[in-house]
């Protein structure tokens, strides 16, 4: 910006450019003074203009802005709602969000059994007193049922990740594969120990025809699960009792077969809860269970696998990971014959913990609908 007097021909350059003239130098006044009031006059008048188109196009901005501004409100709004209101279950027949609660417990007991539930985990000596358990499992299930069916779907438990399918399909292939090792048929009497709100229960009597009841220590589970199966239009084939799978309330030969998925990981001492389902059991009938263990490549003197180990033992209400060895050899002793055991997260099936993956994308939706809710 030059502070120069303009000389010689400076007129047209007043009209050419005036208003930068003004603004570069505006007490420079050339001698001539007719001509200085013309390019003043004209300075001003442009300058209006300018000032005036100025204003126009800030105050169009700012319209622009405001309903830009109302459109993306509108949009998060939709979404929040549609997350929050509409998306619901992971299989589509469970709660939506908004419905989410504490179980069978009142609102204001929730945050004092959460206290309790953490204790527990807390005091490494209290994992070793099996009494406590049974609460402590019933109480993580009033904690969290809502959120899995909601979050994860109807069926509490991973399936080996398959390529090609979605994570419901691996459901259900997981599920059903149960009722192909048991050999079962329609008028067949299965037993679901540890049933949870009845996933699996209903597929596997749809797929096989056979009538399943279910066990389950929570009685808001039981209610959940006896609506689902309503629903599902499989309350003839379904049925869904509350009690303690290690004290069942069923005479002796009851069952053609029996499972569990994931389920028998909260007994306190695996040698009851096998031995219970032995005796439910009829000789020379078969029980299939999927069992949550530590494999050959767990270090116990590794402090870092102690803390995922006990990470999920808190995470899951589990009293102590078995050792994958220990489960064939516990059930033996109760008086199965094993014949057969497989490890299903080796290849080629994909790792299990699959679809605990998440996108940046789920991860902020997660994020937010919890922040809604809380």
């Amino acid at each position: 910006s030059s502070s120069t007097t303009l000389t010689g021909p400076w007129m047209p350059l007043h009209y050419l450019c005036p208003y930068a003239f003004l603004m570069e130098n505006p007490l420079s006044f050339p001698p001539c003074f007719p001509a200085h009031l013309l390019t003043i006059a004209f300075s001003l008048a442009s300058f209006r203009f300018r000032l005036n188109l100025f204003s126009t196009l800030a105050a169009m901005a700012a319209a622009i802005l405001t309903w830009a501004l109302l459109a993306v409100s509108f949009a998060v709004a939709a979404c929040i709602y549609w997350i929050v209101c509409v998306l619901g279950s992971a299989e589509q027949k469970g709660k939506s969000a908004v419905e989410l609660g504490g179980g069978s417990l009142p609102r204001g007991e929730v945050a004092d059994n959460y206290k309790a539930y953490a204790a527990f985990f807390e005091k490494p000596k209290q994992i070793e007193t099996p009494d406590r358990v049974p609460k402590v499992v019933d109480t993580f299930y009033n904690l969290v049922t809502d959120i899995y069916e909601w979050g994860w779907g109807q069926s509490f438990h991973f399936s080996p990740a398959v390529s090609g399918k979605s994570h419901r399909e691996e459901t259900l292939l997981h599920e059903v594969r149960v009722a192909d090792l048991l050999k079962i048929k329609p008028g067949n009497k299965v037993l679901d120990a540890g049933c949870g709100v009845g996933g699996p229960m209903r597929s596997i009597a749809r797929y096989s025809g056979a009538n399943v009841v279910g066990i389950t220590i929570n009685d808001y589970q039981v209610a959940r699960a006896r609506n689902h199966n309503k629903k599902s239009g499989l309350s003839h084939l379904c049925e869904v009792i509350c009690g303690d799978f290690l004290h069942m309330p069923f005479p002796d030969n009851s069952f053609d077969g029996a499972y569990s998925i994931e389920a028998t990981c909260h007994a306190p001492q695996l040698r009851d809860v096998y031995a219970e389902i032995y005796r439910a059991l009829k000789p020379g009938h078969l029980y299939v269970s999927y069992e949550w263990v530590t494999t050959p490549a767990f270090n116990p003197d590794n402090p870092e696998h102690l803390e995922i180990i006990h990470g999920i033992e808190q995470g899951d209400a589990l009293p102590g990971i078995r050792n994958y060895k220990q489960i064939v050899e516990i059930a033996k002793d109760v008086g199965f014959e094993v014949l057969e055991e497989r490890d299903l997260a080796l290849p080629p099936a994909q790792p299990w913990w699959k679809r605990l993956k998440m996108g940046r994308f789920g991860y902020y939706r997660n994020h937010l609908v919890i922040a809604i809710l809380s």
